[in-house]
């Protein structure tokens, strides 16, 4: 097979459903797509629970296990699936850090829990935090202060108040003369505390004065400050604002010196900035932090080991070896990586292995275009037309073999529920689309398309029983992907195990470079 540069295009969220209905991705206009899809190979993939690495097929897949997914050639256990193991094993309650923040959290002082309130599964779980209190109650902790993040991203979009009783109802059983724990804190996922990628540390600062230093408006509980911003604001839960518990006028769990802090969260793009904040000294600019706390702080794993963030954690990371880039950097391959702020982390450190450093800065280019800090609806091009600029500019220079890039459209826009926003998104994704293909034939190279995950193409949950109204879908799909080639005169398989993680063979295949043998097949079909 004749030596072509290979052009990989991840449309984010942009996954396969024949329900017409709030299907953004049938809906909009996209006649590149449309044209590929009818005239080219074309193949369906998994890109959601096992497939990916998460604990059962009903475990929607997301950006991050969907890149470690395509950049590895592999399948390891993700998030989710790895705290499970570790802890129905007890190996997460036998780390050093964790019975570190046990004794910390004795002796007067507090352990206080934050992160994602809901059963999502792509950021937290709730029987997660469920496990860590009731543990930290067997082990002598008196005091225990949860700090949570509300949904409706991941889960429907009003159902905050459903895990809000859980939890209470969960704690108020451990609770006796020596065990206190309740809701400190809390506010909407995207309001506060879990920004990404430096997008927005203002939100993060919120967080912090909420969570740390209980600055923010307070009531009595957290069903009455949810239902009250609902009445106010009419808002759904990932935009509640931030509040505060307090009784007599006084916040129930400041973050003090002393206490033990925990991020459950098992997500590391969401998770850093509030890590940093945490744990960086002096040299910590973001915002002011005001009295930092001399707490133990750690996150549920390590979001970034190369950035050392967080610097403790209960759970280590899956060690993924073997990645596509590692093979091709060996091969002599050039490399370029492109996306907006967004998705960027996801083309590079995800797609690496969870890996920051690159393996080799001679080999491997990576560009980044800063995002607009505006909600996606409002703009929702979002950055597409920047970064087909460069990407063109990078495939008409011939230095590169091999080029990836992320556009994020599909699943940012797809995020907020706005139906027609996330249609034009879906335009924004396929106008792109076409004018890298006029590239790609210009240098007579090869175009592979793909999603990491379903998104845009189930805009509205269906009714519950008695309701006449869809409710918009902000979560991601458990549907399968498309995998198209372009330029290539091959044939596809067809099998219904395919999953994200046979692109890193089929690249290679195309690049006429020996796939690494711990991978998966190929998607293309060997001649007979």
């Amino acid at each position: 097979m004749e030596k072509r540069p290979v052009i990989l295009v991840v449309m984010d969220g942009i996954g396969l459903s024949d329900k017409t209905l709030g299907n953004a991705v049938k809906m909009a206009y996209k006649p590149t797509l449309d044209m590929l899809w009818e005239t080219c190979p074309h193949t369906e993939l998994r890109a959601h629970g096992l497939a990916v690495g998460l604990p059962t097929d009903g475990d929607m897949g997301n950006s991050e296990v969907g890149h470690n997914a395509i950049g590895c050639g592999q399948i390891y256990s993700q998030g989710a699936k790895l705290v499970n193991e570790n802890i129905e094993s007890g190996e997460l309650f036998q780390s050093r850090t964790w019975k570190e923040l046990v004794e910390g959290a004795k002796d007067g002082h507090a352990m206080h829990f934050i992160g994602l309130l809901s059963d999502g599964n792509v950021h937290s779980h709730i029987k997660h935090l469920e496990a860590l209190i009731k543990e930290a109650k067997a082990e002598g902790v008196n005091k225990v202060r949860v700090h949570i993040l509300l949904d409706g991203r991941d889960v429907p979009e009003t159902s905050a108040l459903t895990y809000v009783d859980e939890i209470e109802n969960f704690m108020k059983d451990l609770n006796d003369d020596t065990f206190d724990a309740r809701i400190a804190s809390g506010g909407g996922r995207m309001q506060i505390t879990m920004d990404r990628y430096e997008a927005n540390w203002p939100m993060v600062e919120e967080g912090w004065n909420i969570h740390v230093h209980g600055k923010g408006r307070q009531f009595a509980s957290a069903t009455e400050a949810i239902e009250t911003y609902r009445n106010e604001t009419g808002v759904v839960d990932q935009d509640l604002p931030g509040f505060v518990i307090a009784e007599n006028g006084q916040p129930v769990g400041l973050i003090e010196d002393g206490d033990s802090v925990i991020l459950f969260n098992f997500r590391g793009d969401r998770a850093q900035e509030i890590c940093k904040a945490f744990d960086e000294g002096d040299e910590f600019d973001k915002f002011d932090r005001g009295a930092k706390p001399d707490v133990n702080f750690a996150g549920m794993l390590q979001y970034d080991a190369d950035l050392n963030i967080p610097k403790r954690y209960l759970t280590e990371p899956p060690k993924i070896k073997y990645t596509l880039t590692e093979q091709l950097v060996r091969e002599g391959i050039n490399e370029y990586a492109i996306s907006e702020t967004q998705k960027y982390g996801h083309v590079t450190y995800f797609w690496n292995g969870n890996r920051s450093e690159k393996f080799s800065d001679e080999l491997e280019t990576y560009v980044q275009v800063d995002s607009d800090v505006i909600p996606f609806e409002q703009r929702p091009w979002m950055k597409s037309a920047e970064i087909t600029d460069k990407l063109i500019e990078a495939i008409e220079s011939g230095k590169y073999q091999f080029l990836r890039t992320n556009y994020p459209n599909g699943d940012m826009v797809g995020h907020t529920g706005n139906l027609e926003a996330t249609i034009i998104g879906v335009e924004a994704v396929d106008l792109a689309l076409g004018r890298v293909l006029k590239a790609v034939e210009k240098v007579n190279g090869i175009l592979l398309v793909t999603a990491d995950h379903g998104n845009a193409d189930e805009m509205y949950d269906k009714p519950k029983e008695g309701e006449k109204v869809h409710k918009a879908k902000t979560s991601h799909t458990l549907n399968k992907v498309p995998f198209i080639v372009y330029g290539a005169d091959v044939k596809l398989k067809h099998d219904d195990d395919m999953g994200l993680s046979d692109i890193a063979a089929t690249v290679c295949q195309l690049l006429g470079v020996e796939p690494n043998e711990h991978w998966r097949p190929s998607i293309i079909e060997e001649e007979k």
